[in-house]
């Protein structure tokens, strides 16, 4: 449900345009992925995206242990460094006029994912920024399901 304006019908093909860049970021496999957009998305409260990056997670095999732990990721044993890494980045880039985008969370990186990795990385965390920014202004609430 969108509460305020439908931005999708209204500028379909823009949202278009940004949801087929999705395709352009596939050195990220899907449960890191999600747990990334579900992170970006906390800090930004954004209902509607958490509850869609949840259930994707789910269904691509995340556990439910590690999505209930995943506000407080930093302190949780159930993630591993390299997680942990793109878990800081995507923080970072999330609070990037704040504190920029620190060098020794990108050094953490190098040490985890390819240059073609953290490029793509970034770019989900950037997109995920935009998507929240849209549903939060616009008031886009997940339906109840069943």
């Amino acid at each position: 449900m969108i509460e305020r304006l439908d931005y999708v019908s209204l500028n379909g093909a823009a949202i278009a345009a940004m949801a087929k860049a999705k395709g352009h970021m596939g050195s990220i496999d899907a449960k890191l992925k999600a747990i990334v957009e579900i992170r970006v998305s906390q800090i930004n409260g954004c209902v509607y995206c958490v509850d869609v990056h949840t259930s994707e997670a789910r269904a691509a095999g995340e556990m439910q242990q590690r999505l209930d732990c995943l506000a407080v990721w930093i302190e949780c044993p159930f993630f591993t460094e390299a997680e942990k890494s793109a878990l800081a980045w995507a923080e970072a880039v999330t609070y990037v006029s704040e504190q920029g985008a620190p060098k020794p969370l990108f050094d953490a990186l190098k040490s985890h994912y390819s240059d073609q990795q953290i490029v793509d990385l970034t770019l989900i965390i950037a997109q995920m920024n935009a998507w929240n920014r849209l549903a939060v202004s616009f008031g886009h609430v997940p339906d109840i399901r069943d």
